[in-house]
């Protein structure tokens, strides 16, 4: 079978798309807030439940998952400068790419993670078939995309622009692109049943701090704004979309 987490899109893919380089290691101290990716993704998580996180990167998330829901964690992550900074934090880290065969000797797993991973994948449903294999039963599948039909990447359209950028929805680095529909076909197409869903407020974004109208709120009532936002029409103002989902009993 093709090989997921090896035909990805990085750092050094990106001529012509950005202006300046990309750094590998750009993303990294995620906090546990409940508005958020991360913490959403860390609400789907039993405590206790033995983890992998495929595509960890640095390791931001898997310790949050470590510390906070007492998991017993395993990383995996292609790149290797990501996977020695994920190690250097005492994290248990697989530096491969994610196919049948390099995970072919772990144990069956209550949860595995994509946290931000599948966007870059040629073949994220493929991903997801691998990850099914190593379920243990009633395990399930955490993931967070981006959401490409947010308000900000609307507006650009509308201006006539689709410009990349080093980090965030636009990351250069994306090669697919999801909504809340197509992320659940994806996931219904391998066979599995989305138990959960969530959209990220985003609040970290530039543009809540440098677009108006919302230049002209108190940042206490911007964050109400843009939750109200969330709640009432998660397609538009979801930064990513989070979901929990599991094969059939």
């Amino acid at each position: 079978m093709s090989t997921p987490l090896s035909t990805t899109a990085s750092a050094e893919h990106v001529r012509g798309l950005v202006e300046n380089e990309i750094d590998p290691l750009r993303y990294g101290g995620q906090s546990d807030d409940p508005k958020e990716s991360p913490g959403i993704v860390l609400s789907y998580i039993p405590k206790g439940a033995r983890v992998l996180d495929v595509g960890c990167g640095t390791g931001s998330i898997t310790r949050l998952i470590r510390d906070l829901r007492d998991a017993r964690i395993i990383g995996l992550e292609p790149n290797a400068d990501r996977a020695q900074a994920a190690r250097e934090s005492g994290l248990e880290i697989i530096n491969d790419v994610f196919t049948r065969e390099t995970v072919a000797g772990l144990p069956p797993f209550d949860v595995v993670v994509f946290a931000d991973v599948l966007e870059h994948l040629v073949d994220p449903a493929a991903a997801l078939e691998v990850a099914c294999t190593l379920l243990a039963p009633g395990g399930a599948i955490v993931a967070s995309v981006p959401n490409v039909a947010h308000w900000t990447v609307r507006y650009e359209l509308l201006c006539g622009r689709f410009d990349y950028r080093d980090l965030g929805i636009m990351d250069a680095t994306h090669l697919r692109w999801f909504t809340a529909g197509n992320l659940q076909r994806l996931f219904r197409s391998c066979g599995l049943h989305v138990e959960r869903y969530a959209g990220s407020a985003g609040l970290w974004m530039n543009e809540y701090r440098d677009r108006r109208p919302f230049t002209w709120f108190h940042p206490e009532r911007r964050e109400q704004f843009v939750l109200a936002g969330v709640r009432r029409w998660p397609g538009l103002f979801a930064c990513q979309h989070v979901v929990r989902a599991a094969l059939p009993p």
